[in-house]
């Protein structure tokens, strides 16, 4: 499936998942560095959508915006422009803010590391996106 279409799925299925909580959304008119804003009642939360890709035991997105030029790749980070990424994974969606994650991926793990470590690890059960938002 080509890539532009997985990405307007993944979209919906998360804006369409918070319209269902009974919050609005609502969509730039002009090209912005987020894809909507969430309005929970107490403030407005620019959100930034990416697809999943699984991995064992995680899964991951890309947390910087790619394109082709003449020169080559480029790739542009979020930093301060978004509030969260959020992600669908498994008919679920997930809320992650921005400054949790680096400039290239993130990986929320599904379950625990065979050694056991937890340091430096994000686990997907602490990022549900209706958990994030009851915080």
């Amino acid at each position: 499936m080509d890539t532009n279409l997985k990405g307007t799925i993944t979209e919906l299925k998360c804006k369409t998942y918070f319209l269902e909580l009974g919050y609005m959304v609502s969509t730039p008119d002009s090209p912005a560095r987020y894809d909507f804003i969430l309005d929970t009642g107490e403030k407005l939360l620019k959100i930034q959508v990416k697809t999943s890709k699984s991995e064992e035991d995680k899964f991951t997105f890309e947390t910087c915006s790619s394109h082709i030029t003449r020169n080559g790749a480029s790739r542009r980070s979020y930093s301060e422009e978004i509030d969260y990424f959020c992600t669908w994974y498994e008919n679920e969606c997930y809320l992650i803010p921005v400054n949790e994650c680096g400039s290239r991926e993130k990986s929320l793990r599904l379950i625990p590391t065979k050694s056991g470590q937890t340091r430096n690890i994000s686990f997907a059960k602490d990022y549900i996106a209706k958990e994030v938002l009851n915080k």
